[in-house]
């Protein structure tokens, strides 16, 4: 065994100080760090006990009784961190599919891996379920009811209470296993504290030398393999642990030859995870880069022993320059994904200045509102599709979201409130209607009663809204009676079908009679029996209304027997107009006599126009071919409208 005196003293190297770092900070800067053989180990952020948990070190000794080191393959210095759940921009899902991958997560996923994922499916349901819930309040409102008994049930909140107590339950389990797992492992840790305080004692010949040194091994194997502890106890026992390791290699530096195996073994180890960090310094998920990083550097400092003092420095620096490349490309990402957030305000900034522009407008009728309510919810959808805004502001465009969509709401309803009285006001002109439409609906007046029903049909329509509780009731009982009086019509018509059938038949053989017809060459008597035959067709009665054109065949043959009696135009067109008269039903009537008077008036017109136009010639002679032309046109269009007033008198007449 080596003398004290020939004996270097041991280097504590950065991972020998008892005091563990901080697991609450982010990655430090490494710009302004200086580092010393004194100095506590690194302060990076360590994972968390879940980011760990299935994350084991694989053993990097491989030799006969620890007597060479061999160095590890690149694949097998740290096991895969596991793999990370994508995530999909949940802002854009609707609440259905919020819902489902919720469920997905909870049922096909790790409980202790889905935290961050549910809590913004959490954030972007709540948003929605609040816009729901306030837009159930404002309908509840606008129909007059009081907000006292205003409950709102929504089946899709119900189904994501279901699947979030089911996580919270499962979370539950989770970290409670983890706590009883935990106090186990504090048992297990005290207990080889307790085995390694009596490893000095052991340290004699060369033999023992072998003997306690691999022991030691095994302690420091089953050390790291003994899992977590409760926080509270972190300190203390990890203290004390190398508070003995320490103690441990004060006596070991006596033996050389195991001083140097030792620090040999964890260079080669330490100089492996430089190799890899400079791996992770080039891969593009810098997420990912950056959690392997610090399972690299809890191996570092709390699971790979001190080296030679002279390699502890330079390795030290280079581990922590490539330590800072990964920490700035991380910080370069988040940088850049922050600019997305910042553009996501701007987009959430418009649509709220958009609502705010609606909430100024002057609105004053219900479609009006009906317009901007459509325009508000296609604002809403817009809002929610975005995406997130940096944390920062997150709170304050929410709000002031919310406080925008609240004002909309609470003028929609003061509108809505004030338009009560008129909707009672409507409400009572309507059941007048409903009362002429009762009254009539079984009448046979027909000239009296149709014109009637039309005209509260189109009242109807122009008095506006009612009630939401009455609007239904009282629209049904308005057509019913509606409905009756004009199914009876409908009925009569049908009744008359088979007459109609008969009149054309009749009509049909009246026309071959007339064409044999010869007369006598007494005008004035032949005139009377050409009255008789106009008197005897109308008598057959109406045809069915496909069959009209038999009246034109009719007309014809009329002419034919005027031409031959030399009857004036206007005579032969008013006996033909009386005959064509008795043809037509009641609505047609309504519509001839508008459609002469339109007649007289466009023919009004015409003269009008034309006596105007003379005005340009009075200096011409009426010898003019262009102003006997004019008085030409001028004659004709008088002669037309007197002929189009005798119609008028006829239909007056009736």
């Amino acid at each position: 065994m080596s003398s004290p005196e020939n004996t270097q003293e041991p280097q504590s190297d950065k991972n020998t100080d008892p005091v563990q770092p901080d697991v609450s900070g982010d990655a430090v800067d490494f710009d302004n760090q200086t580092h010393s053989i004194a100095e506590e180990g690194l302060t990076v952020e360590l994972p968390t006990e879940e980011e760990l948990k299935d994350v084991e070190v694989v053993d990097t000794t491989d030799g006969e009784d620890g007597d060479e080191a061999v160095t590890p393959d690149e694949n097998e210095a740290v096991a895969p961190v596991p793999k990370e759940i994508p995530k999909q921009d949940y802002t854009s899902l609707t609440t259905e599919e919020l819902i489902t991958a919720f469920r997905k997560l909870v049922r096909n996923e790790e409980v202790q891996r889905v935290k961050d994922h549910v809590e913004e499916i959490n954030t972007v349901l709540k948003e929605q379920f609040d816009a729901e819930e306030a837009e159930a309040k404002a309908s509840f409102i606008e129909e007059g009811r009081n907000i006292i008994d205003f409950r709102h049930f929504s089946p899709l909140k119900k189904a994501f209470n279901e699947i979030n107590y089911e996580y919270r339950n499962k979370r539950s389990r989770y970290f409670q296993s983890i706590r009883r797992d935990q106090q186990e492992n504090l048992k297990e840790r005290q207990l080889i504290i307790d085995e390694l305080k009596g490893l000095r004692d052991e340290l004699g010949g060369e033999d023992s030398f072998n003997a306690t040194y691999n022991k030691f091994k095994n302690i420091q194997e089953r050390w790291h393999n003994a899992g977590n502890i409760p926080r509270d106890r972190y300190n203390l026992v990890w203290n004390t642990y190398y508070h003995h390791v320490d103690n441990f290699y004060e006596f070991l530096h006596l033996n050389r030859e195991f001083r140097d195996k030792h620090f040999k073994e964890n260079l080669d180890k330490k100089l492996n995870l430089i190799s890899r960090a400079e791996e992770l310094a080039q891969e593009k998920d810098v997420n990912r880069a950056f959690k392997e990083l610090q399972l690299l550097h809890r191996m570092w400092k709390d699971e790979i022993g001190p080296v030679a003092r002279e390699y502890s420095d330079d390795i030290w620096k280079k581990f922590s320059q490539i330590t800072k490349k990964v920490h700035d490309a991380r910080q370069e990402f988040f940088k850049q994904k922050e600019v997305g957030f910042e553009n996501n305000q701007i987009l959430k900034q418009e649509i709220i200045d958009k609502i705010t522009t609606i909430n100024t407008a002057d609105i004053k009728s219900h479609n009006g509102w009906q317009q901007k309510i459509k325009e508000l919810e296609t604002l809403r959808e817009s809002f929610f599709k975005i995406g997130r805004v940096p944390n920062a502001v997150n709170e304050t465009v929410w709000g002031a979201f919310k406080t925008a969509v609240k004002d909309f709401n609470h003028k929609k309803n003061n509108f809505y409130k004030s338009q009560k009285k008129e909707q009672y006001d409507n409400l009572n002109k309507k059941l007048e209607l409903i009362r002429i439409a009762e009254e009539n609906k079984d009448s046979e007046d027909r000239e009296v009663a149709t014109p009637l029903m039309k005209k509260i049909q189109d009242d109807w329509k122009k008095i506006g809204h009612v009630p939401r509780k009455d609007s239904d009731k009282v629209w049904k009982q308005f057509k019913e009676a509606c409905n009756h009086y004009f199914n009876n019509i409908s009925a009569a018509r049908n009744k008359a079908s088979a007459a109609e059938e008969e009149a054309l038949v009749e009509k049909e053989t009246m026309l071959k009679e007339l064409g044999t017809v010869t007369f006598e060459g007494e005008p004035t008597k032949d005139l009377t029996t050409i009255k008789s035959f106009i008197e005897r067709w109308k008598g057959i009665g109406r045809v069915p209304g496909g069959k009209r054109d038999i009246e034109q065949r009719f007309n014809k043959t009329l002419d034919g027997f005027f031409k031959q009696l030399d009857v004036s135009r206007k005579d032969a067109e008013l006996i033909k107009y009386e005959n064509r008269l008795a043809a037509i039903d009641e609505d047609s009537l309504i519509r001839e006599r508008s459609f002469i008077l339109r007649k007289i008036d466009e023919i009004k017109g015409e003269i009008n126009q034309l006596e105007n136009n003379l005005g340009f010639f009075q200096y011409v002679s009426d010898d003019n071919p262009m102003v006997k032309d004019v008085h030409k046109n001028i004659n004709r269009h008088k002669d037309s409208l007197e002929l189009w007033k005798a119609k008028l008198r006829k239909l007056k007449s009736l």
